[in-house]
């Protein structure tokens, strides 16, 4: 059991889809949690646009149903449940919709993120103002790999903390040199599934980082779990099956192996990355430096 040696801190990490949160910053937050940090997830779409693993809910797809985000919302809850950490949606459930890929059709809805303007702005200001976070987690300009969606979260929370006083930001970001390591290092690929190519790894990823965090067991297992959680929308090559992939991959390697739709063999390595995107500088941890008994206020 870890001392509550954060308790007292508020940390809030902005997502652009379910499953984002896990996949990139799963193993800080459980960290943070477990170690008494309050952490709260702002999701900022349901993820209405993503493709879908496994045979039983293809149908959820948007040019079927236009069903897959209420679903994903369960998927998130429990990849939250497995972080030990809070949860949102930016002005409620369905606000907001997923934006897809750049030039999709998705592009021109109303309610599509990109199109949220200042008003998802103002109500991330009011999730600030009310929650007053140490620090916040979002992706660097690019959105990690250049995902709309992600992009504009990115910018909502920098115009956010023009507004409200946030000691840290920090970008997410995947270590190219160590991913590209890892992909290496995979002993079997799935049958159907492939090894990705240094250029998909390198839209992805980048050279250097400016905090290198170690994941404990705890936490690697934690966020592991969160990403299981997200089975629609993630496979581990491990021989397991589930209600909604029955099919099962086997795959090997020093880590764990799994891929997302795309069917793309990746590790899930047992180190996050992060870049300072604005406020006090790094010296050594996450929330290194902040001042446990900062209270916030309006810029």
């Amino acid at each position: 059991m870890s001392s509550p040696d954060l308790s007292g801190y508020r940390v809030i990490a902005v997502h652009a889809h379910p499953d984002d949160e896990a996949i990139w910053t799963g193993g800080a937050l459980a960290n943070l949690a477990r170690r008494g940090a309050h952490v709260t997830v702002v999701t900022c779409t349901l993820g209405e646009e993503g493709e879908v693993i496994g045979e039983p809910f293809q149908g959820l797809v948007a040019d079927e149903a236009d069903q897959l985000g209420g679903f994903r919302i369960r998927e998130l809850q429990d990849s939250l449940a497995a972080l030990n950490v809070n949860g949102a949606f930016l002005g409620g459930a369905g606000a907001f919709r997923d934006s897809g890929m750049m030039g999709s059709p998705a592009h021109e809805n109303p309610r599509a993120f990109v199109n949220s303007g200042e008003h998802a702005v103002a109500l991330l200001v009011e999730i600030f103002q009310e929650l007053r976070p140490h620090l916040v987690i979002t992706y660097g300009p690019d959105g990690g790999y250049g995902h709309p969606d992600h992009i504009r979260a990115h910018h909502i929370t920098h115009a956010a903390a023009q507004q409200v006083a946030i000691p840290r930001i920090l970008w997410a970001v995947n270590h190219l040199g160590e991913t590209v390591a890892g992909v290496g290092n995979i002993e079997t690929i799935p049958q159907g599934w492939s090894r990705p190519d240094e250029d998909y790894l390198r839209n992805a990823g980048v050279v250097d980082s400016d905090l290198a965090i170690d994941l404990a067991e705890p936490d690697f297992q934690a966020k592991a779990r969160a990403m299981r959680a997200h089975a629609t929308q993630i496979w581990f090559a491990d021989g397991q099956s589930s209600v909604t992939n029955p099919d099962v991959a086997l795959g090997s390697g020093p880590d764990p192996v799994f891929s997302l739709s795309n069917l793309l063999a990746q590790p899930l390595l047992r180190r996050e990355h992060y870049q300072l995107g604005a406020g006090q500088p790094l010296s050594g941890s996450l929330l290194s430096d902040i001042d446990r008994d900062f209270v916030g206020e309006k810029q």
